[in-house]
């Protein structure tokens, strides 16, 4: 069976980590079994960088027919500098992309790129925090969501940018071989959470995880999982072979906080995020642990409040 194609289009003055997240995501994955077959396009003969650096074997577009199984990846670019004269050198062959059934990525400020093609007419989107409402205000016929990693719209997917596109390019890589497989990359990249679009841009999920000391993490992922229930340090202590003490100790040099303090942080998050969607009081409040609905609306209310 050959591998999956995946197809990064570069614009002049990409971002270069909007692109080599991404990349790296694919090449790694064939490192760990399972095989991607990695192309770069672009409408110009040498891009660059914003960055300054030079790209060289990049294949013209021409050159390239994209067939519905294949994933197409639009990098980010220095959105001031983006040349507008240029756009039927590429917008045909987006657009024909698209029309095959491929998959369409686009990170962080490629979404005006997409919307510019018309391909998100109609459609939920996101890009970088910063150039939402600009996206949104160039674009009316669209829907920018804002503060999401990366919105899925049928085969369209928009990324907010910078380490996003190796949370979507992930994501991708799960489609196809699960969970299991996923984790083995994500873990071989040092990228210890996979989030997935639903987390927020600027998430408690993912403060006090800039450290790499792998047994805290596992006690966090497993906070974050089990939320439902009671939970207590001798449990977590037990998980990772470690005594309570210690635990308290090395989970507090790591993070900065508490573990008690952790867990209150992140049951408050998902409570907030539960209840804006819509979700009955009292299942969110056993969804997340609290003794009752009192004591859930007086935690996440002054959550809301120090926020």
């Amino acid at each position: 069976m050959k591998p999956n194609r995946v197809i990064f289009f570069i614009f002049n003055n990409v971002h270069l980590l909007d692109l080599a997240g991404a990349v790296t995501v694919f090449y790694e994955s064939g490192c760990c079994g399972k095989n991607y077959d990695l192309h770069y396009v672009s409408p110009y003969e040498h891009p660059g960088a914003s960055s300054g650096l030079g790209f060289t074997n990049v294949e013209p577009l021409s050159s390239v027919t994209v067939n519905r199984n294949d994933i197409v990846i639009v990098a980010g670019m220095e959105i001031q500098k983006w040349n507008r004269a240029d756009d039927q050198l590429w917008m045909p062959w987006l657009r024909s992309a698209a029309a095959t059934g491929a998959t369409i990525c686009s990170i962080c400020t490629a979404a005006f790129a997409l919307a510019a093609t018309g391909l998100l007419n109609g459609k939920n989107c996101t890009t970088h925090w910063a150039w939402t409402k600009a996206l949104q205000q160039q674009y009316p016929q669209i829907k920018v969501i804002e503060n999401k990693l990366f919105v899925q719209s049928d085969r369209i997917f928009t990324s907010a940018g910078i380490a996003t596109g190796i949370d979507l390019a992930l994501y991708l890589v799960e489609e196809q071989h699960g969970a299991a497989f996923t984790h083995t990359v994500a873990k071989d990249m040092v990228v210890y959470l996979r989030r997935d679009g639903m987390d927020s841009q600027d998430s408690v999920y993912l403060q006090n995880r800039q450290h790499i000391d792998h047994h805290i993490h596992q006690v966090q992922d497993f906070i974050i999982k089990n939320l439902h229930q009671k939970i207590t340090i001798g449990e977590l202590a037990e998980l990772v072979f470690i005594s309570p003490r210690n635990l308290t100790r090395l989970f507090k040099i790591a993070t900065g906080i508490t573990i008690g303090q952790y867990i209150q942080s992140v049951r408050q998050e998902k409570a907030k995020h539960l209840l804006k969607t819509g979700h009955k009081i009292a299942w969110v409040a056993c969804q997340c642990g609290y003794n009752s609905t009192s004591q859930m609306r007086k935690l996440v209310r002054a959550r809301s409040v120090n926020n």
